[in-house]
Formats: C-alpha cells, structure tokens, sequence
C-alpha cells in the first residue's frame, strides 16, 4: 500500500512511519515541521519506499498534489497544545479543524477512500461516565483543542456519509514513549534538568490521568483498521488503569535520581480545560483481540529515558 501521513515527523506520526516502511510499504510525508524534527525520520529517508513533502496541510494545492497516488491517509497533523489553547483560539480552528476538512478534500480530489484520525479524550470534557465509552452521552467541550478535535470528527463522518469514505477516529487518553516531545514527562524533565532541587506543579499532583505507551498504540491503531469494518469506527485507546499526576512524578523522579521539594499552584485542574479525570473505557478495541503490553508507569520510564538519551530536543523545542 502507499500510505500518506500528516504530520509524518512528529511524535506519533514517525513512529507510524517506520512501521509502515519496515511491513514493505511505501510512504508519503506531509510535514511543515513546526513541531516535528527531521532526526525522527532519518531511518526512513535510507528507505527507497518514503517520500517526504516538506508542506502545509493548510495549503490545499499543495496537499492535493502531494497526496496523489496515495491509498490510505493516516492524519495525525495537529495543534496539540491544550494548555494554551486560550491564548490562541484561531490556531485550533484553523490546524484541527480546517487542516482537516483540507485532508478530506485532497483525498476526494485524488479518489481515496480511507482515513485513520487521531482524536482526543479530550472529546468526552469532563464526562460522567468513567470509564468513559465511546457511546457516553454527548459532552460539553472544555477545550479549544477537544472542540476542534470533535468537529474534525464530524466532518469526517460527514464524508463516510456522503462520499462513500470509510474512516477510523481514534479517541487517545496520552501518549508516552520514544520521541515524545511534549507533555508533562517533558516538562518536568526539563524543570528538573535546570533545577534538580524544585519542581512547580500545575494544581494539586491529584488529577487522575490514563496514559498509553507509543508502541502499544501502534499495535492498536493496525488491530483496529485489519479487523474494524464500519463505515465510521470510534474507537478508545488507552490502559485500563490511570494514575494520579503525582506518581508519575515519583516515577519520573525516581528513574532520574532526585528529590525535588514540590511547589503546587492550587485546585483541581492545571489550567483551563484540563480534566481532572481522563480514563477510557476500551473494551471496544479488546474486543478486536488488542491488549497493551506496557503498564503507565513503564510507559514513563521509557519516556525518560528517551529524553536522557535526546536531550537535543530540548534544545530545539526551547
């Protein structure tokens, strides 16, 4: 198959990369690398099977070309800052929401069928229902980013419905592991790399959170688009279990051998939008024979130890 992935170099968009190119098949990349990094693909650039396109989703010409003779899109091009959401509420509209009615368009304009989204828990708000299905009563959006994400669903089910596309949405709780590069692992890790001795958290450490490690979403992404027929496929990924903010701290901590004295801003949320408690119900995906082989906290140490192996990254992200 020829697949093409928005937002090819970054986190979870190379990842996918080189596990398409390593099952023999051939891929196209759209990147404009605002938050991605070329050094996550230089093991695809030695395949002859990948092509990259250094380009804008938000430039449809452009997109539409890049995109022809692909079979499959993987659209994983996103604002994913949540925490500043407020500060900026056109980048959301415009590199969630716009980015992908422009990936629909492009795949219509060039005959394709198929895309795999990734969503956001963040869709649910602060839901009622926890676990949280995929078939939770309709929520109310706390989030810039999970409104964008949850419009970017609507249209493609709008276009399951009216072109005759088949679609896979995948609603993650966090993800951890090698090229993460935003998030809290990152942002403590680069507090306690100035200062070993303090660490400022937003909140009060007790928000409950669900996080998956990067391989085991890969696995779970390929499951679910193999064996999920629908026209439009919903589907939860995360681990049954979350953990509070604080024992990741205690596990981040730990792998990096200091002991900082805690400072907490207050309340129960970190910033505006933040959900107190995130944890998906993924009986949905279980049922398609997946199962994670990685715990949260193992999830976290191998995140750490991905950026004490890359500190450049932090450097480049500033």
């Amino acid at each position: 198959m020829r697949y093409f992935v928005t937002g090819g170099a970054g986190f979870i968009g190379s990842n996918m990369v080189d596990r398409l190119l390593q099952t023999g098949n051939e891929v196209v990349v759209l990147d404009n690398f605002s938050t991605g990094f070329n050094q996550f693909l230089q093991n695809s650039k030695q395949s002859p099977n990948f092509r990259l396109v250094n380009g804008d989703i938000l430039n449809q010409p452009a997109l539409t070309a890049a995109m022809a003779g692909c079979e499959f899109v993987f659209h994983f091009a996103a604002n994913a800052d949540v925490r500043f959401g407020t500060e900026h509420p056109r980048r959301d509209l415009e590199q969630n929401t716009i980015a992908t009615y422009n990936v629909l368009e492009a795949m219509r304009a060039n005959g394709i069928r198929r895309i795999a989204f990734s969503s956001t828990g963040s869709v649910y708000g602060e839901a009622k229902v926890i676990p949280t299905p995929e078939n939770a009563p309709f929520p109310v959006q706390t989030s810039l980013y999970g409104a964008s994400k949850l419009a970017g669903e609507g249209l493609i089910a709008a276009y399951c419905e009216g072109f005759g596309f088949q679609s896979w949405i995948f609603r993650f709780v966090s993800i951890l592991g090698e090229r993460y590069t935003h998030g809290h692992v990152f942002d403590f890790y680069k507090q306690l790399k100035a200062d070993p001795t303090q660490l400022r958290v937003l909140g009060n450490g007790k928000q409950r959170k669900s996080y998956l490690y990067i391989q085991d979403c890969l696995d779970a992404i390929q499951v679910a688009v193999e064996k999920a027929t629908d026209k439009v496929n919903i589907i939860n990924l995360g681990v049954d279990d979350y953990c509070e903010v604080n024992d990741s701290i205690g596990w981040i901590c730990q792998a990096l051998g200091v002991n900082p004295e805690m400072e907490y801003t207050g309340g129960d949320r970190g910033w505006i939008g933040d959900n107190p408690f995130i944890f998906l119900d993924t009986k949905l995906i279980r049922s398609l024979g997946w199962e994670p082989k990685y715990s949260i906290n193992e999830g976290v140490v191998r995140t750490v130890e991905f950026l004490k192996a890359n500190e450049w990254v932090f450097d480049i992200r500033g």
